[in-house]
């Protein structure tokens, strides 16, 4: 193997498969990271302003009542005002949660397809890899837990922001609000429930009990043909 020309002939080969295999994975996981985590930051920016409407509001509220003073304190305009502010944070919290969902939905479509194959491929390669024998293939075996569990990883990071908005939209202090905005609130409330997950195929969902239960699969699988083969 190593005598002229197998060895040039073996290396290029390495070169050409670790470039394909490795750069191209490597490539789709960091676009699939940039745009799911931009995602999931957005998520998280609208349940901390969620969490601090409320505290937000009051605070405006004293930073008008600063320029009046001397004036009488009107109970009715204070809640006036406060309810103003809300309804006009909501009414934009509305507006980017709905933009965010319709690319949550866009973005599991993408990425269906994608992380069907991968995940296929990605399942039979720790098959092999397990068939093979450890001692032979105790280096690959890594690489491809690796990339199961970040693209399980991210779906699950996905899930983990919508569910934070959801709770936040339940603790934004509703009840404080006016029938109008608490209206909104409920509509909010209605749509978050209904969590966009990322999913493999259309198949099953990428996250932790999709990892888990690849892992159990598959050695069930290496298993039972180990098993047989030694028959």
């Amino acid at each position: 193997m190593k005598e002229s020309p197998d060895y040039e002939i073996v290396a290029v080969m390495m070169i050409v498969s670790v470039t394909l295999i490795s750069g191209i994975s490597a490539n789709v996981t960091a676009y699939i990271i940039i745009i799911t985590g931009y995602a999931e930051a957005r998520m998280l920016s609208l349940s901390h302003e969620l969490d601090n409407i409320w505290k937000e509001a009051q605070d405006h509220y004293r930073t008008l009542t600063n320029f009046e003073i001397g004036k009488r304190k009107d109970e009715a305009k204070k809640q006036r005002i406060l309810n103003q502010y809300v309804s006009d944070r909501l009414k934009d919290i509305i507006a980017q949660h709905a933009t965010l969902k319709l690319f949550y939905a866009k973005l599991k479509d993408e990425l269906k397809g994608i992380l069907g194959i991968g995940l296929f491929l990605l399942i039979a390669g720790l098959l092999f890899n397990l068939l093979g024998g450890l001692r032979n293939t105790y280096m690959m075996v890594p690489f491809v837990f690796m990339q199961m569990a970040m693209d399980c990883f991210i779906g699950q990071k996905m899930k983990d922001a919508a569910v934070v908005f959801y709770r936040s939209v339940y603790a934004c202090g509703w009840e404080n609000f006016e029938k109008s905005n608490m209206k909104m609130v409920l509509v909010m409330l209605q749509n978050s429930q209904r969590i966009t997950v990322l999913s493999a195929g259309g198949i099953m969902n990428v996250n932790y009990k999709c990892l888990m239960a690849t892992m159990r699969g598959s050695y069930s699988s290496y298993a039972a043909f180990e098993s047989s083969v030694n028959k």
